[in-house]
């Protein structure tokens, strides 16, 4: 799951913690641990979510472009 690395690496520009994110989404921080060590998987609402919050394109999340702007 290698948009894992792209969504730390986002967070962290933000200088947030994952807590932080949790709370965006509306979760505990223990799923979004889950989350990030694969052991549930990241219903797409929430990766919308964030990919809305840091203004980038899931595309780029996903790693299919390296392009964080969202194309119109």
């Amino acid at each position: 799951m290698a948009y894992f690395k792209r969504l730390k690496d986002l967070r962290e520009d933000k200088d947030m913690k994952q807590t932080d994110v949790a709370e965006i989404l509306g979760i505990k921080q223990t799923v979004y641990s889950r989350y990030k060590r694969g052991y549930q998987n990241i219903p797409i609402e929430h990766l919308l979510v964030r990919a809305d919050y840091y203004n980038v394109s899931t595309d780029y999340i996903f790693g299919r472009t390296n392009n964080p702007k969202i194309s119109e």
